[in-house]
């Protein structure tokens, strides 16, 4: 039995779905639940660029702008010559704020597409984290 080596295993979880989120958001934060889940550790090749573009069959500079992100937020290190890998989990405010815009994003969206109406859904949220309905 064979350990298929991470960015073979990252390549076949990463999906991209028509919910209004722009793919370089989705990519980053398809990338980063992998590390918080473990798919992939620290120190392991990610995918090539070319190989998530062609793979999800999206432009090569909207892979790199999501690695960009990845790197900016201290996610991944890229080696030119060498490849990207996976560097500490970001653990930084701003990492959590930009995952938490990303999932307000995505949820906004649904609520739109639900007809609910976007006030209504804060107040809805409000409600929920003030009973202690948050986990």
């Amino acid at each position: 039995m064979s350990i298929e080596p991470a960015p073979d295993r990252l390549l076949r979880q990463l999906r991209l779905e028509r919910n209004g989120v722009p793919i370089y958001v989705q990519i980053r934060d398809q990338i980063l639940q992998a590390m918080r889940a473990g798919l992939i550790g620290s120190g392991e090749r990610l995918p090539t660029m070319r190989q998530v573009a062609v793979a999800l069959r999206v432009d090569l500079n909207t892979v790199r702008h999501a690695y960009d992100e990845l790197e900016r937020l201290g996610a991944l290190t890229l080696e030119p010559g060498r490849g990207s890998f996976v560097s500490e989990l970001p653990d930084s405010p701003q990492a959590g704020r930009d995952t938490a815009l990303s999932l307000a994003a995505e949820v906004l969206l649904q609520a739109k597409a639900a007809g609910v109406d976007p006030a209504e859904l804060a107040h809805a949220l409000t409600s929920l984290i003030e009973r202690g309905e948050t986990q």
